[in-house]
């Protein structure tokens, strides 16, 4: 029984070892596509939860400008206590009215509405743009960490052909065939290969833990894209895509948008040559005693108020107005130009790489070729152990032309589809209602701010800065009484 006590101890004690050894615990990781990393993007990044509220605010000032033309209701009570000087009489006074006022003319109410109007359709369009920009800012994350996976295997290539190179290079001089020399530039040629692979497998990580941040992750989880970097054929023609864009690029509606905005502000301003005109219908109450609801009157009209003379402020303002709204005109004019010089470069940016992508293919193929080569010469005795070196950095930068080419062409085929406007928003896209919408940032908000610490550390920071700014000014008032 002792014995069969001491192997379960034992047995027990090993398990605890294995599990508490560093290491024990695998790391997280996580496979992943682009649709995938995009969806989460959408769900997680505040990006898009900040043009979510910006399109609250907007459609909040717009409902504020509309319902600036209803109704207004006034109350008021006054309590007051005087009396006269010559015979000192003291007594209480209260009056209360009752008002409504109803706007029938106002071009500057009109005004503000529409630009209001005009700023709520821009935040609409800006809340399906944060979209499009948060595409575009995660697929070329998602492709720079698929090239750096590449460019990290080219390296961990090389480094394995520089080791096997080095084991004949040892060989044939342990045996007295080549020069002590070929051997050390063939250690040389390796510890530059292994430096290149520490960096590239730095590179990996950043674009990793970048991926891990836009989709709302862990940073240390491990991602394992299930895509390779590749090339699918682009069938479009330049000008579909420049026609596209001119209808559907949603910062080029902004911009006309704008246009409008200026055009109302130009009426606004003219306001202050032109009367408004309000309806009212009032009573009031008002004797000596609480609460003041005797002696009742009342009345019915409209107000007309118009400035007479205002010393030429409308006349300036409305010039101020005109030339923003030129400016505005000009802008509209230029955005048009820069949408289509956009859709230009990414699609000569992606006709670019395409071309490179078949000439560096055939370019890898052929220098693999050439470094077989040199390594048969080479170990026959005919070749040295330059050729080989000199073949191998070629095959080295053959293959990372190849990567390069489709990552461009990757990337300036997501660069094409922002700049043409394509939607990118998903048709199931899962609208939180306003109050699930509040209460889930309140609660990311609270936890970071547990996590920062921040209420803590900025008193501590302010109080420590105050503290050395004191310091500072005693010090430098002693040296000026010292001199």
């Amino acid at each position: 029984m002792e014995m069969k006590k001491t192997a379960r101890t034992a047995l027990l004690s090993a398990l605890f070892t294995v599990l508490l050894a560093p290491g024990a615990f695998a790391e997280k990781s996580l496979s992943i596509d682009l649709q995938t990393a995009i969806d989460k993007a959408f769900k997680t990044h505040a990006d898009i939860k900040k043009a979510e509220y910006t399109l609250d605010a907007a459609r909040a000032d717009y409902n504020a400008a509309r319902e600036s033309f209803g109704p207004k209701v006034s109350l008021s009570h006054s309590t007051g206590r005087g009396g006269r000087w010559n015979n000192g009489t003291i007594g209480n006074s209260y009056n209360n009215s009752l008002s409504l006022s109803i706007p029938i003319f106002d071009i500057a109410k009109n005004a503000s509405e529409k630009i209001a109007k005009a700023k709520y359709q821009s935040s609409v369009l800006g809340d399906e743009l944060a979209f499009i920009t948060m595409k575009q800012t995660v697929s070329n994350a998602y492709y720079t960490l698929l090239a750096a996976i590449d460019a990290q295997q080219v390296c961990e290539q090389s480094v394995v052909a520089l080791q096997d190179h080095l084991k004949n290079v040892q060989a044939q001089y342990d045996v007295g065939v080549v020069a002590k020399v070929d051997l050390l530039r063939s250690e040389v040629e390796l510890t530059s290969a292994q430096q290149d692979l520490i960096k590239a497998e730095n590179r990996h990580s950043i674009a990793e833990a970048r991926l891990n941040n836009m989709i709302g992750i862990d940073q240390d989880t491990k991602l394992k894209p299930v895509e390779e970097l590749g090339y699918k054929e682009y069938k479009e023609v330049l000008p579909n895509c420049i026609n596209y864009a001119m209808l559907h690029r949603l910062d080029l509606q902004q911009s006309r948008l704008q246009v409008k905005a200026a055009e109302a502000a130009l009426n606004g301003a003219k306001a202050g040559w032109l009367p408004s005109v309000t309806g009212v219908a009032s009573n009031s109450w008002h004797d000596g005693h609480w609460p003041g609801n005797d002696n009742s009157s009342w009345s019915t009209g409209f107000r007309v108020d118009m400035n007479v003379f205002d010393s030429g402020i409308t006349k300036s303002n409305v010039a101020k107005a005109k030339a923003n709204l030129m400016v505005a005109k000009e802008s509209y004019r230029q955005d048009t130009d820069n949408v289509e010089l956009d859709v230009r470069n990414c699609y000569n940016t992606l006709r670019e790489a395409e071309k490179r992508i078949s000439t560096t293919q055939v370019a890898v193929s052929k220098a693999e070729e050439d470094y077989h080569i040199a390594q048969v010469r080479y170990e026959a005795g005919v070749g040295t152990n330059t050729d080989v070196l000199d073949a191998q950095v070629a095959l080295h930068q053959a293959r990372n032309n190849f990567n390069t080419s489709l990552y461009d062409y990757n990337l300036a085929k997501v660069a094409l589809d922002t700049a043409m406007g394509i939607e990118a928003r998903p048709s199931d896209y899962q609208y939180l209602p306003y109050g699930e919408r509040y209460k889930a940032t309140k609660a990311v908000y609270n936890a970071a701010v547990e996590a920062t610490d921040s209420d803590k550390t900025i008193k501590e920071t302010v109080k420590t800065l105050e503290k050395a700014r004191a310091e500072r000014r005693k010090a430098a008032s002693a040296a000026k009484k010292k001199n």
